[in-house]
């Protein structure tokens, strides 16, 4: 077959062309119903196959993490349960609104019975925070060093949380020392407060 004869072909009337050229069309008509078919068929689901591997990959995770919080669910709640306990005792450890003024008293028998001299002992008003409420109490007190740690070890030893802020220490000259420093306590909030 040459040049002639496939410039003469009539692309109206295929199927009187020549054997080869009727194979070449088949061939190409053949490529793009193939082209098509993958572009438009099987691309978009491999697409979708794909997102679907990485949904099961993430989902799988979820679960995977649920399942390890299932499988520790007893501990969990075991641990929640002490949780609440130990919340329960640090209330306990508050002072309710009508102990702060015997917890106040506490505070300075402790400064007087380790013998401290008490130069100032000013209560400050109460900050309420989220669900508890911190009473300042600025202190001066003047003592030797002995006597300024069986305070802060007497105030550690009460049944309710005292914490010392600002603390500082300074020599008066004649081998006593000045303790500075606010004490707060805390009490919990009540509902409605």
């Amino acid at each position: 077959m040459n040049l002639e004869e496939l410039r003469n072909i009539d692309l109206n009337n295929i199927g009187t062309a020549p054997a080869p050229v009727r194979a070449a069309v088949i061939l190409v008509v053949c490529a793009a119903i193939a082209f098509a078919g993958y572009w438009y068929g099987i691309k978009p689901q491999l697409e979708e196959l794909a997102s679907a591997k990485a949904k099961e990959q993430e989902l799988r995770q979820v679960f995977e993490n649920k399942q390890k919080k299932a499988a520790n669910l007893e501990r969990y709640k075991a641990q929640l349960e002490e949780m609440r306990r130990t919340f329960g005792a640090l209330l306990q450890q508050l002072p309710s609104k009508t102990e702060i003024p015997g917890l106040i008293l506490d505070i300075s028998q402790t400064g007087l019975a380790a013998g401290l001299k008490i130069e100032l002992f000013k209560p400050g008003p109460e900050v309420k925070r989220d669900f508890y409420a911190e009473k300042p109490i600025e202190l001066r007190l003047r003592g030797n060093y002995h006597q300024i740690a069986n305070f802060v070890s007497g105030l550690a030893a009460l049944p309710r949380i005292v914490t010392l802020h600002n603390i500082s220490l300074a020599p008066t000259g004649n081998g006593e020392l000045v303790f500075s420093a606010t004490a707060k306590t805390y009490r919990y909030l009540e509902e409605g407060e």
